[in-house]
């Protein structure tokens, strides 16, 4: 089998193993359904208690977690490509606790913000946040290195949660600002989806786009010059596709960490180094991992539900470790 036939069959695997995993996700949970019950509340427009049940909370909640897990996979991809980091994602680099600092800022200074101010509040504090981690990580000479960003990233990342307790103290706003960074889908509705959906999706496609320049940029700065690529240009738009993604993933779910770092790894071993096969491939195993993380969470203490950020988390931080322990070549 060569090697195109090979990577599509791995895409379709993939695709199917998404479609078992959100079918899954759907029929099992706190009210007791079927997959009889699933196909008429998406099929036949039964309006009982239990359809209604499947299509305004757990339908939506599924859909977020497959938007969630492919945004923040996606962007966790663009990031180590982009800074060749394999430890890079959202969360480390700053742009998921300046969403949450921004977040904060704007439940305290504009009472009754509606879904839209929260939306661009978190875009606008995730462009900070990974401005701030850049900057500082750029300022030594010779520019910012693997270990430089990683280090720039906790102390800012660190700053910028303080800041939101602070506010969050301050105007005592602490439930609220607790609700997004313990990070979750419950209470997710359509209004919600089809504000973000266009702007993930745009973000998505815009960057399989640019997909071949991620993987000359992933070689070096020297080698991407050498192929006559506009380094600064490409950084660019990366940055803000990486903005838009890891923004949307905060608004609809506040802070989960890890899922960035640990996707982009797992589909690295499925389908190699090009790009182009990483970033679509992102989508179907990172929409897959957060509909595992948020069933799981459902239903490993139910009735009761576990913060899908805990379960991504503990899944997260040994893989952390791991890839740190396995010494991927970095230097200060």
């Amino acid at each position: 089998m060569d090697k195109k036939k090979s990577i599509g069959l791995r895409f379709i695997i993939s695709g199917i193993f998404l479609i078992v995993m959100f079918t899954v996700a759907i029929t099992f949970g706190a009210a007791d359904t079927t997959l009889r019950d699933v196909f008429r509340a998406a099929f036949t427009g039964d309006r009982s208690a239990t359809s209604l049940v499947l299509i305004e909370i757990r339908f939506p909640r599924e859909v977020a977690a497959v938007v969630v897990g492919a945004s923040l996979a996606v962007s966790g991809a663009i990031m180590q490509g982009m800074t060749r980091n394999p430890l890079a994602d959202p969360g480390l680099l700053g742009l998921t606790a300046g969403a949450n600092a921004a977040l904060a800022a704007a439940f305290a200074f504009i009472p009754g913000i509606n879904y839209m101010g929260i939306i661009i509040a978190c875009f606008i504090g995730a462009a900070v946040g990974a401005g701030l981690v850049f900057g500082i990580a750029s300022l030594k000479r010779g520019g910012f290195s693997p270990i430089r960003v990683v280090l720039a990233g906790a102390a800012v990342s660190a700053f910028l949660f303080a800041i939101s307790e602070g506010i969050a103290l301050t105007f005592r706003l602490s439930q609220n600002v607790a609700q997004w960074t313990a990070g979750g889908l419950i209470g997710t509705t359509w209004t919600q989806l089809e504000l973000l959906i266009p702007i993930a999706a745009g973000g998505i496609i815009a960057a399989i786009l640019f997909s071949k320049q991620l993987t000359i940029l992933s070689l070096s700065e020297e080698v991407a010059v050498g192929l006559g690529s506009k380094t600064g240009q490409v950084k660019a738009v990366f940055f803000v596709l990486t903005v838009l993604l890891a923004g949307s993933a905060v608004a609809l779910a506040g802070n989960i960490a890890f899922a960035g770092l640990l996707v982009p790894h797992i589909v690295r071993a499925i389908v190699g180094t090009d790009y182009r096969f990483i970033l679509p491939m992102c989508v179907l195993i990172g929409g897959a991992f957060m509909l595992f993380a948020d069933t799981f969470g459902r239903l490993i203490n139910a009735p009761f539900e576990t913060p899908v950020a805990a379960i991504v988390a503990m899944l997260g931080l040994p893989f952390f470790l791991y890839v740190v322990r396995k010494g991927v070549s970095m230097s200060a």
